[in-house]
């Protein structure tokens, strides 16, 4: 890429690329609970930019491959950012539908052509269920307590003949931040990365969901279910996104006694030097397809 992507509205949210991810007044000092990247804070803007840098073409990809065309119905799931929002609507066109939810979808712009609405993956039931000819969440399951609700809730949605696409990480597949351990700050920046899916895993994540999506798909009634991965490894998307995590989680490490300041500090100012060649768990996506009728 030549530019920095950055999102189209941010009205009254921080800019999410300004690299100091100032909080907003009275934000840092919010108790920890819920979703540990919840979308309160000026850091989730970043990271849905450095997220959407490293994979939207890969989702985009697969929804070219499962036919989303002009005129498809598409619910994409726990949406975050507009990236993907934005991009099923350039593609179905005004004869389409792209209906983009999330717990809190204040990232989210109405009127960019699709529709927002709040809601509950985990607790509400499917919006218009029967009607979509594609259904996507992508890194939001593995946050999701009953997983197996969730993705009922999708699958209730499909029209007979759609696809369900969902993509999460597998964070207990590949768990560190530097495969290259080769010095100080590598062997720092992977005791982080422990510390951060240790905080993860006290919210109820599961770490090693993404291996499961392809059975999880068929037990919820699916058919024609397959699987792909995708593993970057270094360049600025994985710095820029590891800095806006590890500000974002900065105060549950102090509070639960995973890392301290200096460390911290430390690990934020290898990032800004590029002595690390950072890599993620590998994301995997799974996608089935609703019997058709008869």
């Amino acid at each position: 890429m030549t530019s920095t992507p950055r999102p189209p509205h941010l009205g009254d949210r921080p800019d999410p690329t300004d690299p100091t991810g100032t909080a907003a007044p009275g934000e840092e000092s919010a108790p920890a609970r819920g979703y540990l990247l919840d979308n309160a804070r000026a850091e989730a803007g970043e990271r849905f930019v450095w997220l959407a840098e490293l994979f939207d073409g890969v989702t985009r990809g697969h929804f070219e491959r499962l036919g989303v065309g002009a005129g498809s119905r598409c619910w994409e799931v726990g949406a975050g950012g507009p990236g993907i929002p934005e991009a099923l609507a350039a593609v179905v066109g005004d004869t389409g539908h792209v209906l983009a939810t999330d717990l809190d979808p204040s990232w989210l712009k109405e009127g960019d052509g699709y529709e927002v609405r709040r809601h509950d993956i985990a607790a509400d039931p499917a919006p218009e269920p029967g009607t979509f000819d594609l259904v996507h969440a992508r890194l939001v399951l593995v946050h999701v307590p009953d997983r197996a609700r969730a993705l009922a809730t999708m699958a209730a949605a499909l029209r007979p003949g759609g696809w369900l696409l969902v993509e999460d990480a597998d964070t207990a597949l590949q768990p560190l931040a530097c495969l290259d351990d080769s010095g100080p700050a590598q062997r720092r920046a992977n005791r982080l990365r422990d510390a951060v899916r240790e905080l993860l895993a006290r919210r109820g994540a599961d770490l090693r969901y993404g291996r499961t999506l392809p059975r999880a798909l068929r037990e919820a009634g699916l058919v024609d279910v397959a699987a792909s991965g995708s593993f970057p490894v270094g360049g600025t998307a994985c710095d820029r996104l590891e800095a806006a995590t590890i500000r974002h989680v900065r105060g549950e490490l102090l509070a639960a006694g995973l890392a301290d300041d200096a460390e911290i500090d430390a690990h934020l100012a290898a990032i800004h030097a590029g002595e690390l060649d950072l890599t993620l768990a590998p994301l995997i996506s799974a996608w089935g397809r609703r019997p058709a009728l008869g």
